[in-house]
């Protein structure tokens, strides 16, 4: 269903009038701050928590090493600014090599990283308009588009709903390693915060 559909079908409705001209004076800017603002902070407690000199450790041989998915988790904030600034980013560039993070060794440089990736996210959402987030970007891997979308989408999709994923992910490493492991939507065994 599309913006438009959901946006004619709250007009039809006589109870939805006035939800329906306040959501029109909210920015799509200051939606994904909010999400920026939550999301980090539970993003935050789960960085807290990994495992120092286990940057080596996967459950499984097919699977990511500790250390590059908490750097990955630890930067994903970051990529909204080049989503925002850049018209599109080559993972794999032809003449060059294949991007790849710097793998982060503790705790503090994970949650430097973290910080330093929210600032720039939110710097970004600060400085552009909606207009701007109704724009295209390309995710390119050797010169071939990826993925292609509305930068707001691509925002949505590659960093919020990419960012859940690795998250999850993460907390079931430092369950397997014997961390605690955080409260983010709900309880978790190690938090019951209500």
């Amino acid at each position: 269903m599309t913006q438009d559909v959901i946006y004619r079908r709250l007009r039809s409705s006589n109870q939805a009038t006035g939800l329906f001209r306040r959501m029109r004076t909210v920015r799509i800017t200051d939606l994904f701050l909010a999400d920026l603002e939550r999301e980090a902070a539970s993003t935050r407690r789960a960085l807290e928590r990994v495992p120092e000199g286990r940057n080596d450790w996967k459950p499984h041989e097919k699977s990511m090493p500790l250390g590059y998915l908490a750097t990955l988790v630890a930067t994903m904030f970051g990529w909204i600014d080049l989503m925002v600034n850049q018209d599109e980013l080559d993972m794999a560039p032809k003449d060059a090599p294949r991007f790849r993070p710097k793998e982060l060794q503790t705790n503090g440089e994970l949650l430097t990283a973290f910080d330093e990736s929210v600032a720039k996210a939110r710097k970004a959402l600060e400085n552009t308009t909606d207009e701007h987030l109704l724009t295209a970007w390309k995710f390119l891997v050797g010169g071939h588009v990826a993925s292609e979308n509305l930068r707001h989408i691509m925002i949505r999709d590659s960093v919020f709903s990419h960012l859940a994923h690795h998250r999850g992910q993460l907390t079931v490493y430092l369950r397997l390693n014997g961390a605690t492991v955080p409260a983010i939507y709900g309880p978790s065994a190690d938090e019951r915060p209500f």
